[in-house]
């Protein structure tokens, strides 16, 4: 429940504070006092947007501060879930500063717009105009009905098992089209792993066959080459080996004369036993060097093989061609196995759509069932309300597929007329009475609904005499089981609330101010009698404003 609105820097407001109450609050006002600025600072609040167009001093920042009483209302897990302080007196304050930068907080916790709006949009009905549209809307139709019916709960469970199978209808039908698109290219890609597993690849394969393929392509020049060196070391003319054999014994004519000729003459003996070896080696390793045209043939068609398959699938060497074999390879299990993803995901989507259908029939069963008994009170409040010809019907028919509402389509229809059958209220019903039949249901929502405050806008505009009287009655009724705060200019209407405040223009300053008074009992007499005759006052208005006050009390 709203216990007081603090408002600073709106509009035509330079502050203003007001303190509510429980029941009916009657707010009036002459037309252009700024009765609904008041809405528009109080919808702020409620998460609506807003500009530096609603500064009334252009230099200074707006703030608008409602402090509810929230402690029957069930409200704590949305506190914890959002991780703010839950406080049974709770306040929702917003910021407009003069650069335009909005700012919000509940209990003075920064929070986002829409958080401040889905907590206020559980705390506050803002009726206008702009809502008695909304009798259009399919969404609020069903609203309603379930309001009525009991579903509330059930569609909130409803909703999170559409939710869940519109996730899995998504995950289906993508690993559908993902197989099916894979499966024409399966072919391919078998034909691509039979080519690779065919050519048996060997990892480190390519580096020996290329060193091979040097050696044979070179094998005629290297045995020259080696067969030239041996003979260097070991011809019978005039070899290295035989010059260094004459250098030793040479060497050992000398040795016991020349101080340095034992290490020189060991030098020359170690050197001659490792060109002997290096000939023998040189000797044996061409021995072993032949051309082989059938081996490089060989070599040549496998290098080509290997060069084939890394050019064709762009990779740059044989290890990652080896890798690209096995990626191939996965690539065709998971389109293998695509398809038991694709029936395992089928099972779950039928399992859960046959939930969510049995859950859908359940709602419109119980939809259906209330029809005819929601029919009759609207159009016996109709008839109080001054239409005494009026029909309403309520229609729900199947839809082909789900929403997440159900399988219902609602239609509201009505009639003001003997002759004229119920057709779309969009269609028949003029502004007026589109207003009485929300009021209607509105009256009749109170008791299902845990809303602590609803605000009219003027919902008995186009009514007069006894039928305003009835709006009144209506509205205390309301009162009864919620906060109800009405803007009115009808003087049966204004009498019916607990307190009263009345909204003017203070024009005793440099410029013009909106300002809110809670009137005394004396002086909400003298505004009814305001309303009853206009601003020139008669002591009959006086004495019938007396009698309406205390007729609405019995």
């Amino acid at each position: 429940m709203l216990v007081k609105l603090y408002v600073q820097n709106y509009a035509l407001i330079k502050d203003l504070d007001v303190e509510l109450e429980d029941g009916l609050t009657i707010i009036t006002g002459e037309t252009g006092a700024g009765k609904t600025i008041l809405l528009g600072a109080l919808s702020l609040i409620l998460g609506k947007r807003a500009d530096t167009s609603v500064l009334l001093e252009k230099n200074e920042k707006c703030v608008v501060e409602g402090t509810f009483r929230i402690e029957e209302y069930d409200l704590s897990q949305f506190f914890k879930v959002n991780e703010l302080d839950y406080e049974p007196v709770t306040i929702l304050r917003r910021e407009i500063n003069p650069a335009g930068k909005s700012r919000a907080f509940i209990n003075d916790t920064p929070v986002t717009i829409n958080l401040l709006e889905e907590l206020g949009d559980q705390l506050i009905d803002i009726h206008s105009q702009h809502q008695t549209l909304m009798l259009h809307d399919n969404l609020f139709q069903l609203n309603v009905i379930d309001s009525f019916a009991g579903t509330t709960k059930l569609v909130v469970r409803y909703k999170q098992a559409y939710y869940n199978y519109r996730s899995l209808l998504k995950q289906y039908n993508e690993a559908k089209e993902k197989t099916e698109r894979s499966k024409s290219d399966l072919e391919y890609y078998r034909f691509q792993l039979n080519q690779l597993d065919d050519a048996k690849l060997i990892e480190a394969e390519q580096d020996e066959l290329e060193k091979e393929q040097e050696l044979l392509s070179h094998a005629e020049d290297i045995k020259l080459g080696l067969s030239s060196a041996s003979d260097l070391f070991s011809s019978d003319n005039n070899s290295i080996l035989i010059m260094l054999r004459e250098a030793k014994l040479d060497l050992a004519k000398v040795i016991e004369f020349l101080p340095q000729g034992k290490e020189i003459f060991d030098r020359t003996e170690s050197s001659y036993i490792e060109l002997n070896d290096l000939a023998a080696e040189l000797e044996k390793l061409a021995a072993t060097i032949e051309a082989d045209p059938h081996r490089l043939a060989q070599v040549n068609d496998r290098l080509d093989t290997i060069y084939s398959l890394i050019q064709k699938h762009k990779v740059n060497k044989l290890n990652e061609l080896i890798i690209k074999r096995e990626e191939i390879r996965q690539t065709i299990k998971s389109i293998v196995t695509g398809d038991e993803r694709v029936t395992e995901l089928a099972a779950i989507l039928d399992k859960e759509t046959k939930a969510l259908k049995n859950l859908a029939e359940e709602i419109s069963g119980k939809r259906k069932n209330i029809l005819n008994d929601v029919e009759k009170k609207i159009t016996d409040l109709l008839k109080q309300l001054g239409m005494p010809n009026a029909r309403f019907r309520i229609t729900l028919s199947k839809l082909q597929d789900f929403t997440y509402l159900g399988i219902d389509h609602a239609d509201f229809l009505f009639s003001a007329n003997k002759q004229v059958e119920p057709e779309n209220l969009a269609k028949i019903a003029s502004g007026g009475e589109l207003s009485r039949v929300m009021l209607s249901l509105k009256s009749l929502l109170t008791k299902n609904t845990n809303l602590p405050t609803i605000i009219f806008d003027e919902i008995d505009a186009g009514v007069s005499g006894e039928i305003a009287d009835k709006v009144g009655q209506i509205l205390a009724g309301m009162g009864k089981y919620m906060q109800v705060v009405n803007i009115t200019h009808l003087p049966q209407v204004a009498s019916r609330g607990k307190k009263h405040y009345h909204v003017y223009k203070d024009e005793s300053g440099a410029s013009t101010i909106t300002r809110i008074k809670l009137l005394s009992p004396e002086e909400r007499v003298m505004e009814v009698a305001r309303l009853l005759s206009g601003s020139e006052i008669t002591e009959t208005a006086i004495k019938n404003a007396k009698e309406l006050i205390k007729s609405a009390r019995n």
